[in-house]
């Protein structure tokens, strides 16, 4: 009978239109244990279900907690071996940022406990085509979402991989080839 292995948890992020979704279909046709969904956007959508708008800046906060407990529970979720996450929790620094909140303290104890064994960004597409019912971004806005989100994970004291613009199979092929080898060690 073998033994477990260690929990080993990756994240994949970026801004919109970085391809995540494709990279997390790829992942799982592989048959690479990896998020389904994005926690974030399941719930943005529950809020506005809810509140029959988008989001207010008054709703922001309420959102930004809710999102922060899915990842939290996604996270403690995760007992052996490697799991691949769509989004992290530090994307929340970046989020919240752009929606002109600073860190909580929740955010900040969560960053510090819950910790990732490696971060991938995903480099921006060059274009965006997909029509999605969330996604209300304009080019400037992807683009500033994208480096605020970079920012949180250097503020959270990781120093992310950053994944080249390539189809989602290369992409995933150049994410597997960085986590081979055995983890570093951090010394925050």
């Amino acid at each position: 009978m073998s033994t477990p292995q260690p929990p080993r948890r990756f994240v994949i992020t970026g801004g919109p239109s970085s391809g995540k979704e494709a990279v997390f279909t790829e992942l799982h046709e592989r048959g690479l244990p990896a998020s389904t969904g994005e926690i974030a956007r399941e719930i943005y959508r529950k809020h506005r279900d809810r509140l029959g708008r988008h989001l207010q800046v008054s709703d922001r906060r309420e959102y930004s907690r809710e999102v922060l407990e899915g990842f939290i529970t996604e996270y403690c979720a995760h007992k052996a071996g490697d799991r691949f996450y769509n989004r992290g929790i530090p994307d929340g620094y970046g989020w919240d940022a752009f929606f002109g909140l600073g860190p909580y303290p929740e955010l900040e104890e969560a960053a510090r406990t819950y910790r990732y064994d490696t971060v991938f960004v995903l480099d921006a597409l060059d274009d965006f085509t997909t029509a999605d019912d969330v996604v209300w971004a304009r080019e400037r806005e992807i683009t500033r979402v994208h480096q605020l989100i970079i920012q949180g994970y250097y503020d959270a004291g990781y120093r992310p991989i950053f994944v080249p613009v390539d189809s989602a199979p290369a992409r995933v092929d150049f994410i597997l080839a960085q986590i081979s080898a055995p983890p570093a060690t951090s010394h925050t």
